[in-house]
């Protein structure tokens, strides 16, 4: 299925209604910093009697009050249970307006290890996800501690939580059992568009899959992120075993996805333990024997080596940037799995939990480095070293606005801080093919400007996306707009437009569209579903009815494909469907292959007739508007005897109706549309309001 998009324009729209807003959005927050201590004597012996005087807390140089002190022994757990939570649970919470962690959140993880098993078979081969499934099987049956309640994640063509955290062994083995070897064929790292030292498999070109390796290598860093975030509610620190066949990097990936990963773990006071399951390696000259031959002259050069090496180690470089800026530790050229886990239980055996409140309250998003230092002299700390501080829009960095963006488009909880308005239609340009006019309305009143050289000027942030019956993504749009004017006092009375369009073929679309406003960082999203008929199985074949109540020249970069910019002019369609009594409505609509009668209008039409040919077609057209039951007006009788648009078989008609004779108040419009010489009808109706 094609798909295209079309910025048409952007505009104030005169006169425009102004939907009323109501403000009433809570927010709730709580910035608690915690920090997990670990204490050793001389000798390396866990020290478990620590008080809070004991600690001294810094955040960049600044002395912290510490509010919050915990102590998590999991050698206090001196049996196993069937111990089971869920606080992986992706089911919408009750309470969506609080923020922080749940009353129960601690009690219930007291002295628990928690312990995540994530497992990447995106990039895994069957062979690679059989030693991580094994590896994770003798850990269940031979290491697990009574302490520990473990989880089990998978990364496949989704994000699956496979078992919530559980201390059953039957549970969890049979969560590893039914992962699928063959989950991640598919999803493996592609090649850069080179032939040169590349696998001879008779294929007659390589494709640059550049692009898709750097949306693999993202969704993975998004994945971890929000298995991070959905965990930030419990303050036990959290331990996430990621298996892997190593994280390739092209050096062109999306770098806030790594900067939000690990940031987003370390405000969740979790740690990424990273294994690399291909264990350790002998890279052979040329490659491994099960591997097709490689072209060119480079496999036989000692570069071919360097290369090899330094291309394992660009998969291992992500590994070790995760482990070690989240407190965690990265396992790699080792073919000993039980160490990871071995390492997690040592390092989650006794630790200290302590909260205190930034006296920093700036939400800049800068790094901050944390120092814990201790009253008792001889002992040795461990703890993470720093976080990023939370940060407001105006601090937020591009590639965070743009993901934000993209997270609120994807997210099944839209945003309404700023009111947002949607109108689409549909008119035929080919074969089954139909252009989609799509028209955003954001009201003036709600677009903060700044002024700047005798100027008032503001941004928004637009993007969007269309999905079909089965949900998959068939068009898209982004886009800023900048918006200059002489006097914001006037802008806030009217409404702001933005005119877009897809390029879809017939069938049922879900759109979405997110705005932002770039000086307070308010978003608003608008959903609707919308179906483009199958015209073929239509007796009268006809498009959507655009009104309006502006028809403004047409810029020089139009989209060609726009049935409504025709002869330089531009109708420009209404979202809201207010008028006023001054205006004039125009009405816009076409009418396609209509019935051909060449030789009488008793004959019945000529149903086969050539591309483009519009003798004896008899189209009639008029409009009536009803309040109520009462006819208020109707318009002249309007008649086309020729195709005006023959390139797509269409008769296009653009109706004006003065509203200077209407009443103040609601309207139904009925469009009159009469085939006279094939003998069909038909009758669409709209709601409209007049205003004084």
């Amino acid at each position: 299925m094609s798909k295209c998009i079309a910025v048409v324009l952007l505009l104030v729209l005169l006169g425009s209604y102004v939907p009323s807003q109501t403000d009433y959005t809570f927010h709730a927050e709580t910035e608690l910093v915690l920090v997990n201590v670990t204490v050793r004597d001389k000798t390396g012996k866990l020290v478990r009697d620590m008080k809070p005087e004991d600690f001294q807390i810094k955040e960049d140089g600044k002395t912290q009050q510490i509010v919050s002190f915990d102590i998590e022994n999991t050698d206090a757990v001196a049996t196993t249970d069937v111990a089971q939570a869920k606080p992986l649970d992706t089911s919408p919470p009750a309470a969506p307006n609080t923020v922080g962690p749940r009353p129960d959140a601690n009690a219930e993880f007291k002295d628990r290890r928690l312990i995540v098993l994530f497992f990447d078979l995106s990039g895994m081969e069957p062979d690679e996800i059989d030693h991580s499934l094994t590896a994770a099987e003798n850990y269940v049956t031979k290491q697990m501690a009574p302490a520990d309640l473990v989880s089990i994640v998978s990364l496949g063509s989704s994000l699956q939580v496979e078992q919530d955290f559980t201390s059953d062994h039957a549970l969890l083995n049979k969560a590893l059992q039914a992962l699928n070897p063959g989950a991640g064929q598919g999803f493996e790292e592609g090649s850069t568009g080179t032939t040169e030292g590349t696998p001879d498999t008779g294929g007659s070109f390589t494709a640059d899959d550049t692009e898709y390796n750097i949306f693999n290598t993202d969704r993975r860093l998004e994945a971890l992120r929000s298995v991070a975030e959905r965990l930030s509610h419990v303050q036990q620190k959290k331990s996430l075993i990621y298996f892997s066949s190593g994280i390739d990097r092209t050096g062109i990936e999306n770098e806030s996805e790594l900067r939000a990963a690990t940031n987003a773990a370390v405000r969740a006071n979790m740690a990424f333990y990273t294994m690399d399951i291909r264990g350790l390696q002998a890279l052979v000259a040329g490659g491994e024997a099960q591997n097709a031959s490689l072209r060119g002259t480079s496999p036989y050069s000692g570069q071919s080596t360097l290369n090899a090496l330094n291309s394992n180690f660009t998969t291992q470089e992500t590994l070790v940037t995760l482990a070690a800026d989240t407190g965690g530790r990265a396992f790699l050229d080792s073919n000993d799995f039980s160490k990871v886990f071995k390492g997690v239980q040592d390092d989650t055996s006794t630790y200290y939990v302590i909260g205190y409140h930034s006296t920093n309250a700036a939400r800049d998003g800068r790094y901050r480095r944390i120092t814990v230092s201790l009253n008792r002299p001889g002992m040795k700390i461990e703890f993470r070293r720093g976080y990023y501080a939370p940060a407001d829009y105006q601090h937020a960095t591009r590639d965070d606005r743009e993901r934000q963006l993209e997270e609120e488009l994807n997210s099944d909880l839209p945003a309404t801080d700023l009111p947002l308005y949607l109108a689409a239609g549909y008119f035929r340009i080919g074969e089954n093919k139909f252009f989609v006019p799509v028209s955003l309305a954001v009201p003036g009143s709600q677009i903060p400007f700044t002024s700047n050289s005798n100027q008032d000027k503001a941004t928004l942030d637009v993007i969007g996306m269309a999905l079909d019956s089965n949900k998959r993504q068939v068009g898209d749009m982004r886009d800023t707009v900048k918006l200059a004017v002489n006097a914001s006092t006037e802008v806030k009375r009217k409404n702001v437009q933005y005119d877009s369009g897809f390029i879809l073929i017939a069938g049922k679309y879900h759109l979405k569209f997110v705005v932002r406003e770039n000086q307070t960082g308010r978003m608003g999203s608008f959903e609707t579903d919308i179906e483009i008929p199958d015209l073929k199985t239509h007796p009268l074949k006809m498009s959507s009815v655009v009104l309006a109540n502006q028809i403004q020249p047409a810029k020089n970069n139009h989209n060609k494909s726009d049935p409504l910019i025709r002869d330089g002019s531009e109708i420009i369609p209404s979202v809201t469907h207010v008028f006023s009594t001054g205006q004039h409505l125009y009405l816009y609509f076409e009418v396609y292959d209509p019935g051909h009668d060449n030789h009488g209008r008793e004959t019945g039409g000529n149903d086969n007739p050539k591309a483009g040919d519009d003798s004896g077609i008899r189209l009639l057209t008029n409009i009536a508007f009803f309040q109520g039951k009462v006819k208020a007006y109707e318009s002249p009788l309007q008649e086309v005897k020729e195709l005006n648009a023959r390139d797509r078989g269409a008769a296009v008609f653009q109706l004006d109706v003065p509203l200077t004779q209407f009443k103040p108040g609601f309207y139904t419009c009925q469009i009159n549309v009469i085939d006279d010489a094939a003998g069909r009808f038909t009758f669409p109706r709209l709601s409209l309001l007049v205003r004084q």
